[in-house]
């Protein structure tokens, strides 16, 4: 009876008997190549097993298995005491290639602001391999950090170290990433958005790379800060040889400690402690199985649709929800403060100024439907120019579209909207008559006149609040104004007995009514146009810029009849080979992209000894766009998580 084991050289090479001392040196020679060279690799080992003591293990197995307290540490004894002295077998290298669109994925992410952390399995080399082959890694960084040691007190040395390097270097340079970003319009380069920087020219920042046994050191509770301060302060961070309950210590240290929300993204079982940690989990589906996939929020077939996830879905929700609040504000304030200004008119007692019908209606019926229409379909920008211009997507991390300020400014909005709706209104009816000798000043008509003048107004201001139109859009808004009517006037018919019975066919004849309709929107509505007007043209955002750009492509399109659109939605082009749903990763059973991922830059440690960041045979940075794309259904980067 044989016992057969695989897993990871720092695992196996752990358990092996003194007779495979030889084999185990040449074994890592052999590793460190492959894994040079970009490969994934793997040990195998077996045991000879007695039956008997088989079946005594099997027995003291099931025991633990069926504990009921203890469960998890009586099992790994058990299992940790068969798997010793173990034979070596030899190592497996294989190329598991990228997926279509990982490095500009990456590049697009790290644009908009998102900090990545790679969390894998894979052995140093093969990591620091795949993060230049993703672009995680780049040649311009200032230094690459590499975090090995073994010990407590040589894990603390090396990050202490680390961080002073990277303040003197702040301190010195006064290194900082500004916010800004330029959106040029010439003909010639139509599409760059170019970074504006107040530090000096080619900073690239740092890069963490940390191995599995030092990390244990370095998520200890006296370690733990140093080490998230460290990282948090570098470009990218790469985890190596990590085990699953690792991965999720790591996200758990951001959530304690950062004010940021954190993504796990992974496709195995190994994957899942880490995508339940985060705050969001997307899930890959892959040939690895289901696991990540049912243990998250999200489900993908390749990593490359985390950046639409982001960018584009993730970045509406968070523009949409922040004008469905900021108008949800701004509307029932408008609502409900006229009920103040008219408690100074009636003795602050319980007479409401409007019909009890229309309260009940106006959140229900007449400002539901358009307020949902905006927090379902509205959108500043395309979806092509949302990856396009990756910076759109910081003012989420900023917080900048709904906070303090912005909740204050729809509040004040609110009010002086009241304000105008009632005392407008109010001084036209004030001891008026109508042709006929007919008074106008009696509450009835009043009411009606303000709640009339409000559904008007707070329909027309969404209309103006809206960026991009649909068919359901122009039914909800203007039907909300036309059911208004409508069900006024049905409620307020002669055979309805009502209290303000006939007010709104009393107030629609009455020219007072329609001069004060007109002064009042024109009052509220001309000041808002004109701030917006100005706002855009001396203030532009980005988002300001890019749908100028939109703007200025849809008229030169109309212009060109019969060309193809430059701005457009991208076109869904149907590939003639069959792909796999289920095409989260493939082994690499056809010529890869090796020599792509390498183009024979190894990373190695110098024989002499000294700081692997100046080892390191940084490759060429890889273009956007290949002149060999990369067309492979492999595996996506490793486990990452994104805070």
């Amino acid at each position: 009876m044989k016992l057969y084991c695989k897993g990871a050289d720092s695992v196996i090479f752990e358990r092996l008997h003194s007779s495979s001392d030889e084999l185990k040196a040449m074994t890592t020679e052999h590793l460190n190549k492959f894994a040079g060279e970009g490969l994934r690799t793997l040990c195998l080992a077996y045991k000879d097993l007695d039956e008997s003591y088989f079946q005594e293990w099997s027995e003291r197995h099931h025991e633990a298995a069926t504990s009921l307290s203890n469960r998890e540490e009586l099992v790994d004894e058990v299992y940790n005491e068969i798997e010793q002295d173990l034979i070596l077998i030899g190592a497996t290298a294989i190329e598991d290639k990228l997926q279509d669109g990982v490095p500009q994925a990456i590049a697009n992410l790290a644009m908009a602001g998102i900090k990545i952390w790679v969390l894998t399995g894979d052995k140093q080399e093969t990591a620091i391999n795949i993060g230049y082959s993703c672009h995680l890694l780049t040649d311009d960084m200032v230094d690459i950090f590499i975090v090995d040691g073994s010990e407590h007190e040589e894990v603390y040395k090396q990050l202490s170290t680390f961080r002073e390097s990277i303040a003197g270097v702040l301190a010195h340079g006064g290194h900082r990433e500004g916010d800004c970003a330029v959106v040029r319009f010439t003909d010639e380069e139509p599409d760059e958005m170019n970074p504006c920087w107040d530090q000096g020219e080619g900073f690239g920042g740092f890069a963490l790379i940390v191995n599995g046994h030092s990390l244990v050191h370095a998520l200890l509770e006296d370690m733990e800060l140093l080490f998230l301060e460290v990282a948090s302060r570098c470009k990218a961070v790469i985890c190596c040889r990590v085990t699953p309950l690792q991965k999720a210590l790591v996200v758990d240290l951001v959530k304690r400690n950062k004010k940021a929300v954190t993504l796990a993204i992974g496709d195995g079982a190994n994957d899942v402690s880490m995508i339940k940690m985060a705050h969001i989990g997307v899930g890959i589906s892959g040939q690895e199985g289901m696991q990540a996939v049912l243990a998250s929020d999200f489900s993908i077939a390749q990593f490359r649709f985390l950046e639409r996830l982001l960018l584009v879905h993730g970045r509406w929700s968070y523009f949409r929800m922040c004008r469905f609040l900021r108008y949800f504000f701004y509307k029932n304030f408008a609502f409900t403060l006229c009920h103040f200004w008219f408690a100074f008119f009636c003795g602050f007692s319980a007479q409401t100024l409007y019909d009890p019908v229309f309260i009940s209606f106006y959140n229900v019926f007449y400002t539901s439907l358009p307020v949902l229409a905006l927090g379902v379909f509205d959108q500043d920008v395309n979806d092509v120019n949302s990856i396009r211009y990756p910076r759109l997507y910081t003012p989420g991390h900023l917080n900048l579209l709904f906070n303090k300020v912005e909740f204050l400014k729809s509040v004040a909005h609110g009010v002086i909207t009241s304000f105008v709706l009632f005392f407008i209104p109010y001084g036209a009816f004030s001891n008026s008559i109508a042709p006929d000798g007919t008074d106008l000043d009696g509450h009835q008509l009043f009411g009606t006149a303000v709640s009339t003048i409000l559904v008007i107004v707070v329909n027309a201001q969404i209309a103006l609040d809206t960026a991009y139109w649909t068919i359901f859009n122009h039914i909800v808004i203007w039907g909300s104004v036309a059911f208004f009517f409508a069900m006024t006037l049905f409620i307020n018919s002669d055979f309805i007995n009502n209290a303000f019975m006939g007010s709104l066919r009393m107030t629609l004849g009455s020219a007072q009514f329609w001069f004060v309709t007109f002064l009042t929107v024109a009052v509220l509505l001309l000041p808002v146009i004109a701030f917006r007007f100005f706002y855009v043209d001396v203030f532009p955002t980005l988002s300001d810029r890019v749908r100028l750009k939109q703007r200025r492509a849809r008229r030169v399109l109309r212009g060109s009849r019969g060309s193809e659109p430059q701005m457009g939605r991208a076109t869904s082009v149907r590939r003639s080979r069959r792909r796999s749903v289920r095409s989260g990763y493939a082994f690499a059973h056809q010529e890869g992209f090796g020599r792509l991922i390498m183009s024979g830059k190894i990373m190695r440690r110098a024989k002499s000894g000294g700081n692997w960041s100046n080892t390191l045979h940084v490759p060429p940075t890889l273009p956007n766009q290949p002149d060999e794309p990369l067309s492979s259904r492999g595996r996506p980067m490793s486990p990452t998580a994104v805070a």
